[in-house]
């Protein structure tokens, strides 16, 4: 008889197949088709070198474990990719990707074990490092379909426009007291201009790739929430979050500065994180109690920072606040619950 210790090990596939991981992909598909349609092919091409460079760092780091490649992988890199401005160069986004799985997936031991989000930390390295780029690489975007028709997004300067300048519409509410209208916030047609105070002019430029159209948002992630791959409690508490925040801090001393409640959910990444990256189960709490909680505290701190902040997004590093907290959340709300079963 032979000796069990002496039995082949069952081989390591060299890919994980993640059903879960598919849907998610699938729900980012309308915010992607629209980043093509308001910037052009380019920003397609960037999505396909982020998730090779994504898939050879894990692949290289994985299997010096003995772990295979996985398709949340994939995921990581488009929710980076989707986050990015559409003009930032490719080598920098490579560079995101490389840092997003080595030091936010890999290094806590690959898969499931994670603390931080990995798309996020990838951004908020970008972020620091590259903070030029990443806030001025915005765009306005093409009208009537016409980015298909594209490779890069629309050029703001031809030579004779030296005096434009382009302001997401939250900076261009924020600093020059110019609100875009919802309706462009909600289908994406963001593209107008105007002129500040000392006459200079500016186009309003749309955000990030994935989070132009809260429409296209919507489809994708009531998708993820109807085939139940999204945990409603944690979108919905974020959202929830950042609506009270809105309307709570506008009624204080110079709450004028905070948009008003529409204005705070369809503009920035708030949406696209509320569906897409605060629902992340490994960096999340799994407590239904602390999944409120933990969704919450992500949507007051992204209207916080807006409004606080010298930077007029905050989404990314309020999902990593939130990534920071949730262990303890997490043991307090089921050290309450214990307390509460025992008082009984």
């Amino acid at each position: 008889m032979a000796d069990p210790a002496t039995k082949p090990q069952r081989k390591q596939p060299r890919f994980r197949e993640q059903k879960m991981m598919r849907k998610v992909l699938l729900a980012l598909l309308p915010a992607l088709l629209g980043g093509v349609c308001f910037f052009g092919w380019r920003v397609l091409a960037m999505v396909i070198w982020v998730a090779l460079v994504a898939a050879a760092t894990e692949y290289f780091l994985a299997r010096r474990r003995g772990d295979p490649l996985t398709e949340s992988c994939f995921v990581t890199a488009a929710l980076l990719a989707l986050s990015l401005p559409p003009t930032l160069p490719f080598w920098m986004a490579g560079v995101g990707a490389v840092v997003a799985l080595s030091f936010g997936k890999e290094l806590f031991g690959g898969f499931g074990r994670n603390v931080f989000n990995p798309a996020v930390v990838g951004r908020g390295f970008l972020y620091v490092c590259f903070p030029m780029e990443m806030t001025a690489g915005f765009s306005p975007v093409y009208s009537r379909f016409q980015g298909f028709l594209h490779w890069s997004p629309v050029r703001l300067w031809d030579g004779t426009l030296d005096a434009v300048t382009a302001v997401t519409p939250m900076w261009a509410r924020r600093d020059y007291h110019h609100d875009v209208h919802l309706a462009q916030l909600f289908f994406g047609n963001i593209g107008e201009q105007f002129r500040d105070g000392e006459g200079v002019m500016h186009v309003v430029s749309a955000g990030s790739i994935g989070e132009v159209s809260s429409l296209l948002l919507l489809i994708g992630g009531l998708y993820l929430l109807v085939t139940k791959t999204a945990n409603w409690r944690l979108t919905v508490s974020a959202i929830a979050g950042a609506a009270v925040a809105a309307f709570v801090f506008r009624l204080l001393p110079g709450g004028d500065g905070v948009p008003p409640v529409a204005f705070t959910l369809c503009s920035g990444a708030l949406l696209y994180a509320s569906f897409f990256m605060v629902t992340d189960p490994v960096s999340a709490p799994r407590d239904s109690l602390a999944q409120f909680i933990y969704g919450a505290f992500i949507g007051v701190m992204v209207v916080f920072l807006r409004w606080r902040a010298v930077f007029a997004g905050g989404v990314a590093f309020a999902i990593l606040l939130g990534n920071t907290i949730a262990p303890t959340v997490e043991l307090v709300c089921q050290s309450v619950r214990k307390g509460g079963k025992k008082s009984k």
